[in-house]
């Protein structure tokens, strides 16, 4: 039933106009998302990753409605943001927040502490006065910052700590969904862990919706409940984290698992054994034909050249974009 979701996205579509460098060029367009659809209910996590480049960010922006959609449904809680104008999108503003992957560059460094968390707070009128004091001190001990800092400046604190002060200004209007872009691939590994733990208490006291952006595999598999693989403004697979985990099928996944780094030497396959992925990812402005990554992929055949894959369910709950997905994840299928 759709009254299930907080979130459902279909069919999402954001382009840019490229205008032409040079006289009598024409403007191109840059499809950033395509086609993007997925649903995600109160306390879940969906996890998005891939490589810079491939939408990740241009959609978590669209999402929450910094920029606009080309086309396509944002339904929130059963309404399409999608075709909100300004003043009637206001009213789900407080619902949707945003943590941002650079903890120092997100934050006024004019602004205190106080100040900064308080912000969404008196911007929507909702606390004033004793009561705004008390609420911003509780949301200060709620992400672990000491309330002696309240007074203190952004280039005052270290990453981790300025990370955990966007944390609780995102939280300030107690939302029901919250974009997390990137919030630890700016943090040092061991902060990291902290910030993703924090996260999860947090999610399990509110029950939020995240929906988690990250490069890599190993930070969305300890917070996310499901997965979706982007590559090139498009999902190529999507299902829940411990079935990405047990069986990659796209051969973009596989490439991607290929790539965690593995501190047991004993454990590590010999270099000539590893499907490394090959070459950059295509210009988004001249993307290949047909399947967008069969010029790296090792598994590509003539079809995969000049014919699209869609997005299919090809085991239950786990949607895959190939032609020949892998079985299980032992190698592309077929072959």
């Amino acid at each position: 039933m759709a009254e299930e979701y907080l979130l459902e996205v279909r069919h999402l579509d954001k382009f840019f106009t490229i205008k032409g460098g040079g006289l009598g060029k024409k403007p191109e367009i840059l499809r950033a998302v395509s086609d993007v659809g997925f649903c995600l209910k109160a306390g879940e996590t969906l996890g998005i990753v891939g490589e810079s480049g491939c939408g990740k960010s241009t959609l978590g922006n669209t999402i929450i409605r910094l920029l606009d959609p080309t086309s396509g449904e944002i339904l929130f809680q059963g309404k399409d943001l999608a075709k909100m104008k300004k003043r009637e999108l206001a009213k789900y503003r407080p619902d949707m927040q945003m943590i941002f992957q650079d903890p120092y560059s997100s934050l006024n460094p004019r602004m205190r502490v106080f100040d900064i968390i308080a912000e969404p707070l008196r911007t929507h009128h909702i606390l004033a006065g004793k009561e705004l004091e008390e609420r911003v001190l509780k949301l200060m001990e709620l992400v672990g910052l000491d309330v002696s800092y309240v007074s203190r400046y952004p280039h005052e604190f270290s990453g981790g700590q300025r990370q955990r002060i966007g944390i609780a200004r995102a939280l300030a209007l107690k939302p029901k969904l919250i974009i997390c872009d990137e919030p630890v691939s700016a943090l040092d590994v061991s902060i990291q862990a902290q910030i993703l733990n924090l996260l999860r208490q947090l999610q399990e006291k509110f029950n939020l919706a995240y929906i988690f952006i990250a490069h890599g595999l190993p930070s969305v598999r300890h917070i996310s409940s499901k997965i979706a693989v982007m590559y090139l403004g498009k999902i190529v697979e999507m299902t829940s984290r411990d079935q990405l985990f047990a069986h990659p099928m796209h051969p973009y996944t596989l490439g991607l698992f290929e790539a965690i780094p593995i501190p047991d030497p004993s454990l590590r396959k010999p270099d000539g054994e590893r499907e490394i992925l090959k070459g950059d990812i295509p210009n988004a402005l001249h993307p290949p034909s047909g399947c967008y990554f069969h010029p790296r992929c090792p598994y590509a055949r003539e079809d995969c050249r000049s014919k699209a894959p869609a997005l299919k369910e090809t085991m239950p709950g786990h949607f895959v974009a190939c032609h020949y997905p892998a079985e299980g994840g032992g190698g592309a299928g077929g072959e």
